[in-house]
């Protein structure tokens, strides 16, 4: 496989939102990515295909906190269809919203074929193999996807960390990526739009000091380690389950829009090893915009020793638009730039 060349770059997207974070679904212009399973072919990904990455997130076309994929075959014929995920950064392991936008956009454009207002969507991610079943309306409209995520379990509780606004106690969990938890209320601070600056600086930080750290190591597969995110998050007044909103800052300060899918499942390893979640109660959980996602633990399971707990996330996805993409040869700017 060669990499493609700047000139010979026409690439073609369909854009959808969940909960107000973007998904950009590459549908034309990618080579066919190598590997016997989609975890190998996001290591294609990024040797082959990252001039296309670089085109659709990059400044003018994108934006730093764009995300995206690539659509692939699954790893084998019990899936439905394969993605590998990428951002302004690089590759993600897992994305929640994007596999609610994924399932909404191959039901809606006919990727998929079927018929029926509930249909089963098996997608395979980086992380592993997820259910995803739709609920579906007139002329193939989804109107919510609820998927059931891999495993999602808790590493490390309470570790302190040094940040500029003081030490903190950080919780560790395993959602298809790891992502530490903060509660804002041991930073004087609450989920607000006019503290975002504030926390795109924090999860800079915390990242820095945990991304290493032994608790955001996987214990199988060393491509999946690493902190990928950090949840700020505060309890809100629920009249029936449980109500947090969250902001989340995830690779290299990007802020997820929503209440993040994978960030959901570790959330609900948390609540769920604090007790403070019945088996099956709903978990309303809201952004930092005021959009939601419902989640609930709906059985147990075991990762390497680790108890951990399978998780199902709901949501909706809306498509905002389609382009074609390429670059001019003249141009200076060639694939774009980041400014943040």
């Amino acid at each position: 496989m060669s990499p493609i060349t700047p000139e010979s770059e026409v690439v073609g997207v369909v854009d959808y939102h969940t909960a107000g974070e973007p998904f950009r679904i590459v549908v034309s212009g990618a080579p066919d990515l190598d590997g016997e399973r989609v975890i190998d072919r996001r290591t294609s990904a990024a040797r082959y295909a990252d001039s296309i990455r670089l085109l659709v997130v990059n400044e003018p076309r994108g934006h730093a906190d764009m995300y995206g994929c690539f659509v692939t075959p699954p790893d084998d014929d019990g899936g439905d269809l394969g993605v590998v995920f990428f951002h302004k950064d690089g590759y993600s392991t897992a994305c929640g919203h994007g596999t609610i936008a994924l399932v909404t956009w191959a039901i809606e454009s006919g990727y998929l074929t079927g018929s029926g207002p509930r249909r089963t969507v098996i997608v395979d991610t980086p992380s592993g193999r997820l259910e995803a079943n739709a609920e579906v309306g007139a002329r193939d409209r989804v109107t919510a996807v609820t998927f059931k995520n891999v495993p999602s379990y808790v590493t490390g509780r309470q570790i302190p960390v040094q940040l500029s606004e003081g030490v903190v106690g950080v919780d560790i969990a395993y959602g298809g990526a790891f992502y530490a938890s903060i509660n804002v209320s041991d930073l004087d601070m609450t989920v607000a739009p006019e503290n975002l600056a504030k926390f795109i600086a924090l999860g800079r930080e915390t990242k820095q000091v945990l991304h290493n750290n032994p608790a955001a190591m996987h214990p199988h597969d060393s491509r999946l380690s690493g902190l990928y995110g950090t949840i700020f998050f505060e309890d809100r007044d629920a009249q029936v389950g449980l109500h947090q909103r969250n902001v989340t800052v995830f690779a290299d300060g990007e802020v997820d829009r929503s209440p993040c899918g994978s960030g959901t499942s570790a959330r609900l390893a948390i609540l769920d090893s604090d007790a403070r979640l019945r088996r099956g109660e709903e978990l309303l959980h809201e952004s930092i915009i005021g959009t939601t996602f419902t989640g609930r633990v709906v059985a147990d399971a075991e990762v390497a020793g680790h108890h951990a707990v399978v998780t199902t996330v709901r949501g909706t996805a809306f498509k905002t638009g389609e382009s074609r993409f390429y670059v001019d040869p003249e141009d200076p700017i060639g694939h774009g730039f980041q400014l943040r």
